[in-house]
């Protein structure tokens, strides 16, 4: 794979992860419009695994407390266990419909649905939500009703963020609060999901594949998403979701148009 044709990839990947657009949606139309070859699955992880650490370190403060104070009652604590509640969902539904959401709804006309639909959703609930918890105030139930939203961003078009941000602020969290544990919560799906295909590739001896695209997108996807965190932290303290959401919708219509 060409050094460009990474970082474009790299670079759309690591900005849709984080903004309420979805990555997936994007990465397959790619080469739609292009006329490139699917990237593979090195290109895949490396983006994923830059990404993660993108959020790890714009996050390190709250990481770090919680690796040091998760054993003990108290606010890493309950933070620590809403991030495993929260992750337990997604991972049961990932491993058992990964195959058949791969093959199965990566059609444009799915994608462009999931867009609109989920577009006008995420304008609803960011207008009509009570904007009062806070990250620290987030209950375990609170935790779980997003995991399980989650589980619908193996839904191509979705957006894992769109969603569980969708979901944060229906229970009531503030935007950037909502912003926040919805980032966080990436970051065990995505180890998991890491870990889970390069162990595949090592039981078949195949770890040939991890060659320079996969160490070029970990780089080129970690600069890129740590923009998109630091853009998105900026933009959601005093702006609403409705310019992604109207995107979302118009990106929609476009692929309905263009596809029909």
């Amino acid at each position: 794979m060409e050094i460009f044709q990474t970082f474009v990839l790299a670079l759309v990947q690591s900005i849709t992860e984080f903004l309420p657009v979805s990555s997936s949606a994007h990465l397959i139309l790619v080469p739609y419009f292009t006329g490139w070859d699917d990237q593979g699955i090195a290109m895949d992880i490396g983006m994923h695994v830059g990404t993660l650490f993108a959020v790890v370190v714009y996050f390190w403060p709250s990481f770090w407390n919680i690796l040091t104070g998760f054993y003990k009652k108290g606010s890493s604590q309950h933070l620590f266990l809403c991030l495993v509640v929260g992750t337990i969902p997604a991972l049961i539904v990932g491993f058992l419909l990964e195959k058949w959401v791969e093959t199965t709804l990566r059609s444009p006309f799915i994608i462009a649905f999931t867009l609109i639909f989920f577009g006008v959703v995420l304008y609803w609930a960011d207008k009509k939500s009570q904007k009062k918890k806070t990250i620290d105030g987030i209950s375990l139930k609170d935790a779980f009703y997003i995991g399980c939203a989650q589980c619908l961003a193996l839904i191509p078009g979705t957006s894992r963020s769109g969603i569980t941000m969708i979901a944060a602020r229906v229970r009531g969290m503030k935007r950037p609060d909502a912003a926040q544990f919805s980032m966080m919560l990436s970051v065990p799906v995505i180890a998991a999901a890491a870990i889970w295909h390069i162990g595949g590739l090592w039981l078949v001896h195949d770890l040939r594949v991890l060659n320079q695209s996969f160490w070029l997108g970990i780089i080129f996807s970690f600069v890129g998403g740590l923009t998109a965190v630091w853009f998105l932290m900026k933009w959601v303290k005093t702006k609403s979701f409705f310019i992604f959401a109207a995107y979302r919708i118009l990106l929609g219509f476009y692929l309905l148009w263009f596809f029909c």
